[in-house]
């Protein structure tokens, strides 16, 4: 296939008298162009677009996957064979508090080290971090099977918090300089459904592997840990080789469409590759409307955390028993998978990300607060319900982060932002492990109504976010970038 040419990527012709007239632009491989003096052509754009996701999408997608699975298969692992003694609890003699605990270590090491790991993501660059990434806590996951007691727990998730930590922040952190802000929801939805098949996937890996139990003499949680991780040590390589870095320095790309990817953005997003100065920080640190996004986000994970390592054991409340509750756990997930999906596409279509985020927030709290006052022996239809309350937990993600990464302005507020919401969401991740109390099985009235709670809060927190945007575009004169709602 022959590259594309100078025409179809919008740049300006040249004559021959092109050297004595100083007004004509020169390019060398992807030149320094001023957004005026460029005219992106919409085919070539198109043409481009559909190759970087070819690449960035669906490598993060699978990427963070993988990363799902490795994180929440312990929520699998503690009740895998629990009808024969064989569980990851009962073998290690873990009491429940125990058990919350080793969750909990993994969000304290993924707080410390989100925002350090984007700034070493820039230094080294993505696929060079990335296949770090994954490599090492590939690794830690494996290494997990090999635990004997309590306190080589609590080690082996603080190190795999600390190497997943950078993942998805990095991730979003990518798309922000290789996507538009209305081209962002989509994508950014498509790498989180990645959790959802990882949910779906685990849960049927999980199922599987709970039938060789005691095979050469290993649980079969020990054996999940350790298939689960081979994958993400196994391509790390290929990350390395195929994730792209920076617009201007891919070579899968021609100079012409490198170029067309730096300018396609220009005045709506941000280069990557930047240096933050302390001014972009202190202003980024500062300004108060982020912190209502980051309380969004906050509320988003406890329903997040919850429902990833709780769901196995909600849906064994429900009447499921032994592998069976492995089983069942895969529908929620799969239904997950088309309503994220469904509303991110929602909201880059319609330029409603605010709506969609506070509606999701709005059907998951609903979802839960039914969940929480239905008979607890209605297990039908608290199933059901646990369908949509899954679904909607998840399809919050999408529209929520796109509505952050589209409101911000310059490499340091994409840089510092992004983690520190990540960072920001660990206190509502510690909640999400402590509201599931086995205590309280089969109803678990603690769980579904906290989760309700938070998801109202997120709504309201959303609709007072939108009215603040709005009213600060009524007072934007003519010509000012106004803030994406």
């Amino acid at each position: 296939m022959s590259s594309l040419s100078g025409a179809e990527v919008g740049r300006p012709s040249r004559g021959e008298d092109e050297e004595k007239d100083p007004s004509i632009v020169h390019y060398e491989d992807v030149a320094e162009i001023t957004s005026s003096a460029y005219v992106v052509d919409t085919d070539a754009e198109r043409r481009l677009v559909r190759r970087i996701d070819m690449r960035m999408v669906t490598v993060s997608t699978f990427m963070y996957m993988l990363c799902f699975i490795d994180r929440f298969n312990i929520g699998n692992a503690k009740i895998l064979n629990s009808d024969t003694g064989d569980s990851l609890q009962q073998s290690l003699g873990l009491s429940e508090n125990q058990y919350l605990i080793a969750l909990m270590v993994f969000f304290v090491a993924y707080t410390v080290f989100e925002t350090p790991s984007n700034y070493l993501l820039k230094k080294y660059r993505p696929s060079r971090w990335f296949a770090f990434l994954m490599l090492v806590w590939g690794a830690m996951t494996m290494l997990i099977a090999a635990t004997r007691n309590y306190a080589g727990l609590i080690v082996t998730r603080f190190l795999l918090g600390t190497f997943e930590a950078g993942v998805f922040p990095g991730i979003v952190y990518c798309l922000t300089f290789w996507y538009k802000p209305n081209e962002r929801a989509i994508r950014i939805a498509l790498v989180l459904a990645g959790a959802t098949l990882g949910g779906a996937f685990g849960s049927a890996i999980a199922y599987g592997i709970g039938t060789i139990n005691g095979a050469h003499g290993l649980e079969a949680w020990r054996w999940l840990f350790i298939i689960e991780g081979i994958p993400a040590c196994a391509l790390a390589p290929f990350v390395l080789l195929y994730y792209p870095d920076y617009p201007e320095t891919v070579s899968w790309l021609t100079p012409e469409e490198r170029e067309l990817a730096v300018e396609r953005i220009k005045g709506v997003a941000s280069l990557g590759h930047a240096k933050i100065t302390w001014e972009e920080a202190r202003e980024t640190l500062f300004d108060w409307r982020l912190y209502l996004h980051h309380y969004i986000w906050i509320a988003y994970s406890v329903g997040f955390s919850s429902i990833s390592l709780f769901t196995p054991t909600v849906v064994q409340g429900l009447g499921f028993q032994g592998l069976s509750a492995q089983l069942f756990t895969v529908p929620p997930y799969a239904i997950a998978f088309c309503v994220v999906t469904t509303v991110a596409w929602i909201a880059d279509r319609y330029e409603i990300r605010s709506w969609c985020s506070v509606c999701s927030f709005a059907i998951c709290g609903a979802s839960f607060l039914i969940e929480g006052s239905l008979p607890a022996t209605a297990f039908a239809a608290r199933y059901a319900v646990l369908c949509i309350a899954v679904s909607f937990a998840f399809s919050i993600s999408g529209p929520t982060l796109s509505w952050l990464t589209a409101n911000l302005r310059g490499t340091g507020a994409s840089t510092l932002a992004v983690p520190l919401n990540g960072s920001f969401a660990t206190f509502g991740q510690i909640v999400g492990i402590f509201i599931y109390k086995s205590s309280e099985s089969p109803g678990f009235p603690t769980g579904h109504y906290t989760n309700a709670g938070f998801m109202f809060s997120g709504a309201l927190a959303g609709l007072v976010l939108r009215y603040v945007y709005a009213r600060r575009n009524r007072r934007l004169a003519v010509g000012e970038p106004r803030w994406r709602l």
